[in-house]
């Protein structure tokens, strides 16, 4: 068999295959026997028709099996005997069987060969998430807004909102708009680490992680639109609006992953089936940044 291997880029690969008569050959073997135990053809018992026979009436149907095994086989043995670890399905073109020789091309991407810079001791700032009486009093309006202008907000406003006090209402009040905080500045310290990544890290993004991506995504929001009630042509519209700026995310996102992916490379993490890579490989990266 000769496989030929061409560097498109940094993430595509094109194999140009041909595969010898002595290799195919057998292959036609196999499934003329196999197709011999299936097919009945007037006049013989089933498993008793001859070659020729089978080859008047299947000759297509044996060529179809045959190219599908023969493409399978030696795409495989390409993959291992080139150590090539491809991120997707590939795309086979130019499949023809000429005087027992199958050709075809296989084109596939692989994962970027990421060259990482210092990743340990990022920069990151903490923001306080010490309630405000400020940030506190403004929660208190919103909800007295909520049960109108003249409410006064005294123990009674409490009790009606469940609470034995107003200062008991209070304090579950900032017990809440303090977890709030953390969440948002726990969202901020990974988008900080992300960003520093981002910036330092040079990745070429395979088209095919980000078409994969892009349309579950785009699934996801059509479904969604669908359990809202609105119509097919207006969320196909929608859905048309949405895609460049969704492209973009998607992008971004398989960056980060891949870097985040090759981190936990780097440092030899056991991250099990099923686990969050990138959040696990984030949370290793605030142990080890420089916090202010």
């Amino acid at each position: 068999m000769k496989v030929e291997v061409k560097k498109v880029n940094e993430v595509s690969r094109e194999l140009t295959f041909e595969v010898p008569k002595e290799t195919v050959t057998p292959k036609f073997d196999e499934v003329y026997k196999d197709l011999a135990k299936k097919v009945t053809v007037k006049g013989f018992r089933k498993g008793k028709v001859p070659r020729n026979i089978l080859e008047t009436h299947h000759r297509q149907q044996a060529e179809e099996e045959v190219i599908r095994k023969v493409v399978g086989e030696a795409y495989e043995k390409a993959l291992q005997d080139e150590d090539i670890h491809p991120i997707d399905m590939p795309e086979i073109h130019n499949v023809s069987l000429k005087e027992g020789v199958v050709r075809f091309t296989a084109k596939l991407e692989i994962k970027p060969d990421i060259q990482l810079k210092e990743y340990k001791g990022l920069k990151v700032k903490r923001k306080e998430s010490k309630v405000t009486d400020d940030e506190l009093n403004k929660t208190l309006e919103i909800f007295k807004q909520g049960e109108g202008k003249d409410v006064d907000v005294n123990d009674d406003f409490a009790k009606g909102m469940g609470f034995p006090s107003l200062e008991e209402f209070k304090k579950s009040l900032a017990r809440q708009l303090e977890m709030e905080k953390d969440r948002q500045n726990k969202v901020d310290v990974e988008n900080q680490i992300i960003e520093q990544l981002l910036k330092s890290t040079k990745v070429t993004v395979p088209k095919s992680l980000v078409e994969r991506q892009l349309h579950r995504r785009l699934h996801d929001y059509q479904n969604q639109m669908q359990q809202q009630g609105i119509a097919a042509e207006e969320a196909q519209k929608r859905i048309k609006e949405s895609e460049k700026e969704l492209r973009t995310a998607v992008e971004k996102d398989v960056q980060v992953y891949l870097i985040l992916d090759k981190i936990a490379a780097e440092e030899k993490m056991d991250i099990k089936q099923g686990e969050n890579l990138p959040a696990k490989v984030i949370e290793f990266l605030l142990k080890e940044a420089k916090w202010s």
